[in-house]
Order: structure tokens, then sequence, then C-alpha cells
């Protein structure tokens, strides 16, 4: 194929790839290629084949067409063939007795088609592409500002758009642009734009009111705007930021908002996608999942600030949650030991049964109440702790009402675990009686190859069966000060002049090991546990409506050393659930999950489901886990 077209450009060096040039390369080219199908060389049918495609033979004419008419440039004989048209028609039509053939161009003369032809050579010839304009009028005003017609087809869909009145001249202006809107997606009104007209109707002097109702009269078609420029358009921030809301917030109650139909309310807990911080009060977002393209407005992270201080400022004191002393009926929940049919069961059920026996394994407190098992105690302990009054609000409880002031919203990013990461802890929360510690046994018992629970420590002597890193580990109280100084411990109290505690490094131990560790913690220690090495996945045990526990629970047994076997009270569901509102209330926003313990059976399915969404599928997680923040 390269000789043939050597060949040629020898023998005419003058000669482009064009007309019979590139004709005769490709005969060529076919000879040799017939010569290759009888040496049957490999591919050479499949090209003869090819080049004698009908298609390509067809192309290669247009080509060479093209060739032709770069090298002979037709030019125009006539620049107003119209023109001449018109004088044929006016003199065909004055001559008496025409022939037939000038009937008959007579009769294409007139044709349509023809006159349009006709009229875009005339184009073409002329060079004639620009519009005609008519001329500026001699008579404007200096003072003549510049208007737009701006024509929005509406189809059901909000416009998009807030507007807001000068209360001195009278004015309307757009006060701002929702994200996503009819109107920022046709790029033709801008914040600052002042509106003369609406639908061919003066809108100076209206109240705002009354221009959306001349907007919304028309619920779909063509809305037509004239509205003079702003001059200098604002730089829009519309730099995506994605934030979990510490907070709740409904536009429908806040007086200040600008429009409150243009408002998104959420919850605590709920996604945000910040799609634009233009203004410093007003941020427009939308709530994950949406299925909307346009956005609304929620208050920015100073102005919320400013609400949840005045708000939290004009509520009667109230003691905080993690201040309150626990009454006389929470004691006796914290303290209670529930029987196998109970979904709430001590720990010590992981021991063997001989250990279980052991006399130590039941003791009396002055309520005269039986604690079955070291987890228990742990348990009361830590409440205990947590009850006391020895430090502020903000330091022993960051995660509640202290942190939701200082910042209503937390930056969150998508996570997605690696296969080579260690697991995510599994961490569960819940008022008391609801069933964590009974799922959490239930879960470990079925899988122990996966799940494992984290070894506590304590400070009291070992008994002759334990072994210390086994079902404890036990050091010294200076130790153990040491520990709580250098904030080592997740969670961590004092029951009968023991300290117990559950550090981070007993459940970094394992998972590093490869297992996932699941634990149990009070909804005061929610903060310690979030942090960037652990990425704790927090599953929420909700309780289920009265009805339900007096029927789920009508057969589980409390122990107290007046009744070996006491049902539950109606006052015990009424407590539980008073508890499950107070810690909703307090600590939802970093719930990652929720469960309600209805049916024991099906709610450790459900929290299997849960483990595996937690490690295997994306999860929204602070952004400091991600890029964590160094202190300088």
């Amino acid at each position: 194929m390269k000789g043939a077209m050597m060949e040629a450009q020898v023998l005419n060096p003058d000669c482009e790839l064009g007309e019979q040039c590139l004709h005769q390369i490709l005969t060529d080219v076919i000879e040799e290629v017939k010569q290759s199908i009888n040496q049957d060389t490999v591919g050479a049918e499949f090209l003869n084949s090819l080049l004698n495609a009908p298609w390509l033979q067809s192309l290669l004419k247009v080509y060479e067409c093209l060739q032709r008419y770069l090298r002979d440039s037709p030019t125009p004989t006539l620049g107003c063939a119209s023109g001449l048209s018109f004088q044929l028609l006016f003199d065909i039509r004055s001559l008496p007795g025409c022939s037939e053939e000038a009937n008959e161009l007579y009769s294409l003369l007139q044709q349509p088609h023809m006159q349009t032809l006709l009229s875009a050579h005339d184009v073409v010839a002329q060079k004639d592409y620009d519009p005609a304009l008519p001329p500026m009028p001699e008579d404007l005003p200096d003072d003549e500002e510049a208007t737009r017609i701006v024509c929005l087809v509406k189809n059901k869909q909000p416009l998009g758009a807030t507007i807001k009145r000068n209360e001195v001249t009278g004015e309307i202006f757009v006060a701002r642009v929702i994200h996503g809107g009819l109107a920022d997606r046709s790029g033709l009104l801008h914040a600052g734009d002042r509106i003369l007209e609406v639908n061919g109707f003066a809108v100076d002097g209206m109240e705002p009111k009354e221009v959306i109702q001349v907007v919304q009269s028309r619920s779909q078609g063509t809305i037509m705007f004239k509205v003079v420029p702003i001059t200098t358009r604002p730089v829009n921030n519309q730099t995506m930021l994605y934030v979990r809301a510490m907070a709740d917030y409904s536009p429908q109650q806040d007086p200040s908002i600008p429009c409150a139909d243009a408002g998104v309310s959420f919850r605590k807990g709920d996604i945000l996608e910040i799609v634009d911080q233009t203004d410093a009060l007003w941020w427009q977002a939308k709530k994950l999942p949406s299925t909307m393209d346009c956005a609304g407005l929620i208050p920015s992270i100073d102005l919320l600030k400013r609400k949840q201080r005045e708000l939290w400022w004009s509520q009667p004191y109230q003691p905080h949650i993690c201040m309150q002393t626990l009454s006389i009926v929470e004691e006796e929940e914290d303290l209670m030991a529930i029987d196998d049919k109970c979904v709430e069961a001590d720990e010590e059920a992981f021991e063997s049964e001989e250990l279980r026996e052991e006399d130590d394994n039941f003791t009396t407190n002055e309520e005269g109440i039986y604690i079955a098992g070291f987890r228990l105690s742990m348990r009361l302990c830590r409440r205990q702790f947590h009850s006391s009054t020895q430090a502020c609000c903000h330091t022993r409880c960051p995660s509640s009402c202290y942190s939701t002031l200082n910042c209503p919203y937390e930056e969150v990013v998508r996570y997605q675990r690696l296969p080579q990461d260690a697991h995510r802890l599994l961490a569960l929360t819940g008022p008391s009686g609801v069933g964590v510690n009974e799922l959490r046994r239930r879960l470990i018992e079925m899988n122990p190859n996966i799940f494992q629970g984290a070894v506590p420590f304590t400070t009291r002597a070992p008994k002759a069966y334990e072994k210390s890193g086994r079902e404890y580990f036990f050091i010294s109280s200076e130790i153990f000060d040491s520990m709580v100084y250098n904030n080592r411990f997740l969670e961590y109290g004092e029951y009968k002049g023991n300290l117990y505690g559950t550090s981070i490094e007993s459940v970094k131990e394992v998972l590093n090991s490869g297992k996932i560790c699941i634990i149990d913690i009070e909804p005061n220690a929610i903060q310690a546990v979030r942090t960037h090495e652990l990425r704790p996945y927090i599953v929420y045990v909700k309780p289920p409506s009265l009805e339900r526990l007096r029927e789920t629970r009508q057969d589980s047994c409390i122990i107290t050393n007046y009744y070996m076997n006491r049902s539950f009270r109606d006052e015990d569901f009424q407590e539980m659930e008073e508890a499950a509102r107070k810690i909703e209330s307090q600590y939802w926003q970093f719930f990652d999950n929720v469960i309600v313990n209805d049916e024991l059976h099906d709610s450790c399915i459900q929290l299997l489901t849960v483990v595996r969404k937690a490690q295997d599928e994306p999860q929204w997680v602070p952004v400091s886990w991600i890029r964590p923040i160094t202190e300088s």
C-alpha cells in the first residue's frame, strides 16, 4: 500500500490527494491486495473486501468532490437572484400570449421553495449574515436604564426565587435565587435584579405577597418578567459541603426566615447538602436523600448558634440529664437482674456455670436488691459516676446541649471501609431494661470468632478462678488513676470501693485482632467513643410501645430481697419509656441506626444486618475521622 502511494507521487509529484490521484492510489492498492490474496497473506482477504465496499467507494467520491471544490471554489455569478426573478415574473406577466415555456417558467419562479432558495443564494453571495437591528432613537434619555425581558416556562415546579421590597422607594428586587430551581437553571434571573413587570403588570409599589399572587396565578405556562439587571453580580460561594444536623429546625416556626415556604426543615441526625453559603445568615441546602432539584433555606452556622443560645436562655432552669441523681425506681432498674426470658440479662452469662456459682457472685447492698455478676456492678458504678456533679456539663457531657450550642452542624463525609482496614467499633446504647446486654451477649455467643467484647479494668483483688487479661485486667489504684488522668478510659466508675473501667486500649486490641469489638455504653460516653481511631457505629436500642412492653415482658422477672422472681411492674415500663425520651432528646443526632427491641429474636437478626451494613456499606462519618485536625 505504501508502495502504491510512493509510486503515484513519483509519477505525478504535483498531484495532491484528490480527484484522479486518490482514485488511482486506491486502484493500485486493490491490485496489490489481490496479489497478496493469491499468496495467502494473513488479513489480505479482509482488506480486499473492505476496499471494495460500496460505502467506502461513495465516501471517496464525496471526498473527491470536496477536494475539487476547495481547489476551484465557485463564486456567485449574481448577487441579486431574487430581484432578477421578480423582474422576470413582472415581464412574463406583462407579455400578451406567452408560450407554454414562459408559463412554466412563471409557475416555477412563483413556488415558495424556489423563492426561499434564491433568497438564501443572495445572502451567501452578499455574505449578509448579521441580523438587521433597528437604529437607536435619537431622543433617548441619558438616565434610561437598560431592561431585559425574561421568559420562563413554568410547569408546576416552584420558580425558585424570593423577592424583597425597598420600603423607601417601593421597588421590587430579586432577593435570592434558590440553587437548582427554575430561575437558577435558566441563568436569566439573579439576586439584585429589579423587577419592573410580571406578565405585563407593573409591580412597583406592590407588596411582595401581591407580586407572588401574580406569579402564582399562572401555575404553568410562560411567565414574563421585565427586569433591570444588576450591574455587579455577587460572587457565589457554592462550595459543596455535607453536614449532620445537631439540632432541630422548623422554618414554619421561625419568624426571622425571609420566606418560610422556601425553608428546609430538619431534625437531629439529618444529613444536609450545603450548596450555597453566599449569604452570611441564610444558606441554601438540600436534605438527603432527596429527589428535589431545588434547594431551600437553612440558617447558617452562626445564625443557628445564636438561635440555639436564645432558646436555651429562654427556657426555665433544668438540671442537665448528666447532672441529675437517679430516682429510687431508676436505681432499682439499674440493679435488676432478669432471667433468660428477659430482654436484659447480666453479662456474667459469659462465664462458665461453675464460676456463676461462686459465693461472691451475689452480693447485697443497702437497698436489698441482689446483684448478679460483675457487669451489672460495672453498669451501676458508671451510672453513679455519671450522676455525680463533679464536672461541668461540657466537660462530662460535650456531646449534648453544650456541643449543640457551639456546633449545630457537624461536617461529614462518605466513608467506605476498605477490606484491609480494621473493623468499626459497634457500640450499643439504650435505656436500662430494654435489652442492650442481652443483644450483645447473644451476638457474641452466636459468632464468637467474629465478635468479642473488651476486657475491663478493675482495682479489686482477683478471685481464685480469675486470670488477669481474661476476665479483667487487675491493676492498682495508682495505675488506674494515672489512666484516668491520661484519658485512657471510655468510661469508668467506682462501686463498693473498687474502680472499674473500659479502656481504649482494650477496644483497640480486639479491633487489631481482626474481630468486631462490640460494647454497650451509657449515652454519656458517646462522645468519648466517637474518635477517628475507633470510628464507632452507634446503635440505639429503643423500647417498643407501652402496650408491647406489657405483652412481651409479662413473663420477665427481677430479683429482690423480698421476692426471688418479681414480675415487671407498670411503673418499670413507664420509667423505661421516660428514660428513652430523655436519651433521644439529647443524643439522637449521634445514632447511626435504631433498633426497636420488640421481639428479641427479630432484634438479633436486625442487629446482624446492621453490623454488615456498618462494615461493608458507605456511611456518613465526621470529617475529622478522615482528616484528623491537629492541634497546634
